[in-house]
């Protein structure tokens, strides 16, 4: 079986280390794999081939910003690599991310539809479905289900500056998007496929598979950083997310620093150095983390994950944490709620500040190895390489 993946990034980010993650059991199974990617270098992966650009992207970003045509650029580049999936001509063709300046939706789709090949198509998000934005349940907003139009998040990503086209991008992405004879969506999450039901690309079958996760590298381990901090007498309260902003609740802990006691700390991983520098005295800030042997020891460390994410497709920072056998509490945002039950931590209403703390005040007073070993049991629903061999059997049986 010959796999050919399509995706904003090769082997970096989570929908990049989801891509190469597929291509290496792809190969340990003896089929043959390609990805495509569209920005920046193809790292971890041999098969990679590069779409368009960097002048190419500037382009498409230029494109966006002016006129909010956010994936109808690039189509020289799309073009001449169509050519090259022709000289490939996989069995399979796997869209992943094909929002990221990098990709004509027009010239993609119009040859998927005749060429009349397998297409399983990952959605990590919901920007297949809308008119703009790849997110909207911060903003509870549902123009998606009927046509978008007066884009409330015209300036978010992939933001444009003039224009706001979303009513005719809906459009196009709907006639783009639909008729594809042999096409299966995947979703990470039921949240997301319940979405994508309601949406315009109702009519393919839909499939959950969840991200998987390293379980080898992601597990309980020793570690001196309670030492470092002077902190081996006091409860620690971790949050950790990329980006700290709004959306993933920061407003949330410095909520919770002005109750907390002088027993517990709370440690924020993901920050930047102004958010760092204006941090309360009770929360220890931490820049973002690329060794994972590092991170895998703070989870370790710690008491209690929280997550107050307003918005979120999976949380795969919830299962991180289950997997170094802390109990997490999370708000019921998206696919969080799918992670976890009252053996492993505890699931609470979005935005409601007294449950939060009222949450981590039980669960610390319960302990920590109360929950362990029932995180470590739900980590396994996890596991890399079965959530990926998912995707395997996919293929075989979309051929």
């Amino acid at each position: 079986m010959k796999v050919l993946q399509i995706n904003s990034v090769c082997g970096i980010g989570s929908t990049g280390r989801i891509a190469t993650d597929i291509h290496h059991i792809l190969l340990e199974q003896g089929h043959e794999s390609y990805i495509a990617y569209g920005r920046g270098q193809a790292i971890n992966c041999e098969n990679a081939i590069r779409i368009g650009t960097e002048f190419d992207n500037y382009t498409h970003v230029a494109l966006t910003r002016l006129s909010d045509k956010h994936g109808f650029g690039s189509k020289k580049a799309t073009k001449e690599f169509i050519k090259k999936v022709e000289k490939i001509n996989p069995d399979v063709i796997h869209l992943h991310n094909i929002h990221g300046y990098y990709i004509n939706i027009g010239v993609l789709f119009d040859y998927l539809k005749k060429v009349d090949k397998p297409v399983i198509w990952t959605l990590h998000d919901c920007w297949a479905f809308t008119g703009h934005c790849s997110h909207f349940d911060f903003i509870q907003c549902d123009k998606w289900k009927k046509g978008c139009h007066l884009c409330p998040q015209k300036s978010e990503y992939p933001s444009s500056f003039l224009l706001d086209c979303s009513n005719l991008n809906y459009k196009k992405k709907m006639e783009i998007f639909t008729g594809v004879k042999n096409l299966t969506i995947i979703t990470p999450s039921k949240w997301l496929a319940n979405l994508v039901k309601g949406s315009f690309l109702k009519e393919y079958p839909i499939k959950v598979i969840n991200n998987g996760l390293d379980l080898e590298k992601f597990k309980p381990t020793i570690s001196d950083f309670r030492m470092k901090y002077n902190i081996e007498k006091k409860s620690i309260i971790l949050g950790i997310a990329n980006v700290w902003n709004t959306k993933k609740g920061i407003e949330y802990f410095l909520n919770l620093s002005e109750k907390v006691t002088k027993d517990k700390v709370i440690v924020l991983v993901g920050l930047t150095k102004k958010q760092i520098e204006t941090l309360p005295q009770n929360i220890i800030g931490i820049r973002n983390l690329q060794d994972v042997k590092g991170l895998v020891e703070i989870y370790s460390a710690a008491d209690v994950f929280v997550n107050p994410t307003l918005e979120e497709v999976m949380g795969m920072t919830n299962i991180e944490a289950l997997a170094c056998g802390v109990p997490v509490i999370t708000f019921d945002s998206g696919g969080c709620s799918e992670n976890i039950d009252e053996r492993c931590g505890i699931l609470i209403k979005k935005e409601n500040r007294d449950q939060l703390s009222k949450a981590i005040e039980n669960l610390l007073h319960k302990g920590k190895s109360s929950y362990s070993n029932n995180c470590l049991k739900r980590a396994q629903l996890y596991c890399k390489k079965d959530k990926y061999n998912e995707y395997i059997s996919t293929y075989i049986n979309s051929i």
